[in-house]
């Protein structure tokens, strides 16, 4: 039988950045392909080539037979594409969305609904919320069903899953292997060992060339050095029993809907603490009341002996915090982008320049210094995002998901500057869905339903629910929660 996919020494460059160099390699009806590298290997725009979303330099590829250059409308009546950024529109309600892609592929949600229902039907109910109150799982769901709706024969997935907590991710993956039963060719891109190992046959992109190609056994040991890199040893930092965070019986509540429900905690100076939660569990709110983003509906807080309900603007000039969703201005430079935060910190500008410096220098990123923000890879941005985020020197910095979509090899190096900052006093509150990640906390907290369920060090917590490793314990808890979403 032929290749679904054939991909012939195809190159795309950017100026004089090279994205993808003579790459080849095919897909076989029925795969489930994985494609995989460190960060700025070249998965997206190879993604974007195959979609028809944008022409090769050089080489050709071939979907369903169809030339991607030559017979475009041809290939795109057959795929369906779940991009990294952007699938949905967030104003737009559940049954818009799927309506308005629906439309786009010359058919309705009512002649497409068989190939949709197994996966649609879990969020049907839920079909008049906009897309952007969703959870991140229920997101990704109705992304899916939007990929779906007309029939697609082959499925190409930008890593799926980031952002999503580890059951939802297993859910998806449940997913992706009842279409492939059903005959659907699916081409992913993850930075999850686990479900690289879902994968028939992976591709390891490495500076826009195929390194190798091969079952996920065989290339997960050959790379080791990106997706097995070895473990950070325990650091013994300066930790003291003086309160960063006081919390007692913290409520935020929308309408008769508990986000968080009374939950109380304390976090000691220099901890690193661990927040974690499905979608949907209510951390994301409570870091937004902590960091003076929002309110609480009832109970107390203290951040830095500041109170959440009264003192939120000063919690602000005293914290440090790194989001997924935004942490710097992608058109400035390096350089521009830490005297903007600096200045904005209200530092001097003599001591921005000298720490800018320093900062850089720490970082290897001198050479990187007058280079745009969007043009360097994903996995420098996270580190120089976390530096700009503590470039003040604050008690304590909150990071949300702050490794989301980034290879374990760069996780691992990101981690090894949390564990700077915390040797030099400053408490971590970092919420993540790696749950290697969260072997390296000194404490962790585990939401359900809007509740604080089980609190304690990764070993205290492996022991007390018998599990091998933290995934066993967020999934064991995770899989208890009674709310929809």
């Amino acid at each position: 039988m032929s290749s679904v996919i054939e991909v012939s020494h195809l190159s795309k460059s950017y100026g004089a950045v090279s994205a993808l160099s003579d790459v080849s390699f095919s897909v076989e009806p029925g795969e489930v392909f994985g494609l995989i590298g460190p960060d700025g290997s070249g998965k997206t725009t190879l993604f974007r080539i195959l979609a028809t979303l944008l022409l090769p330099d050089a080489g050709q590829a071939t979907v369903c037979g169809f030339d991607t250059v030559r017979q475009m409308n041809s290939i795109r009546r057959m795929v369906g594409y779940m991009p990294g950024r952007f699938s949905l529109y967030e104003d737009l309600t559940v049954a818009e969305n799927l309506q308005f892609f629906a439309t786009l592929f010359g058919t309705t949600v009512e002649q497409g609904y068989d190939s949709i229902k197994a996966i649609y039907s879990q969020i049907e109910r839920f079909k008049g919320r906009k897309a952007g109150a969703l959870s991140g799982g229920m997101k990704q769901k109705l992304a899916l069903s939007c990929a779906l709706v007309h029939s697609p024969r082959v499925l190409f997935l930008d890593e799926p899953t980031t952002g999503v907590d580890p059951v939802s991710r297993k859910e998806l993956w449940d997913m992706l292997g009842t279409l492939r039963e059903r005959g659907i060719t699916i081409v992913a891109a993850t930075p999850y060992t686990d479900e690289v190992r879902r994968c028939s046959r992976v591709a390891f992109l490495r500076h826009g060339q195929v390194a190798g190609v091969g079952s996920a056994e065989d290339i997960l040991t050959r790379f080791r050095d990106v997706f097995n890199p070895a473990p950070i040893s325990p650091i013994v930092h300066e930790e003291t029993e003086q309160p960063a965070i006081e919390v007692e019986h913290l409520v935020k509540a929308f309408g008769n809907f508990r986000a968080v429900d009374d939950i109380s905690f304390t976090v000691r100076k220099g901890e690193i603490f661990g927040f974690l939660g499905a979608n949907g569990a209510g951390k994301t709110t409570a870091m937004h009341i902590l960091t003076g983003l929002n309110q609480p509906t009832g109970g107390s807080g203290k951040v830095l002996g500041y109170d959440v309900t009264t003192d939120y603007e000063q919690i602000k000039k005293h914290i440090g915090y790194m989001s997924q969703r935004f942490s710097l201005y992608e058109d400035l430079t390096v350089a521009e982008n830490i005297s903007l935060f600096g200045g904005i910190y209200g530092m001097p500008k003599s001591e921005i320049r000298e720490k800018t410096k320093r900062m850089l220098a720490y970082l290897g990123m001198e050479e990187q210094r007058d280079t745009v923000v969007k043009s360097i890879p994903l996995g420098w941005k996270q580190k120089l995002a976390f530096s700009v985020s503590i470039f003040h020197e604050p008690g304590i910095v909150f990071l949300d998901e702050p490794t989301g979509g980034v290879d374990p090899a760069t996780r691992r190096q990101f981690w090894e500057l949390i564990y700077d900052a915390a040797r030099r006093g400053v408490t971590v509150f970092v919420t993540t869905h790696y749950m290697d990640e969260a072997e390296y906390c000194d404490r962790i907290s585990i939401m359900v339903d809007g509740k604080i369920s089980a609190m304690g060090t990764p070993a205290e917590l492996k022991a007390k629910y018998n599990k091998p490793d933290m995934d066993g314990v967020f999934t064991y808890l995770a899989r208890a929660a009674k709310r929809e979403d």
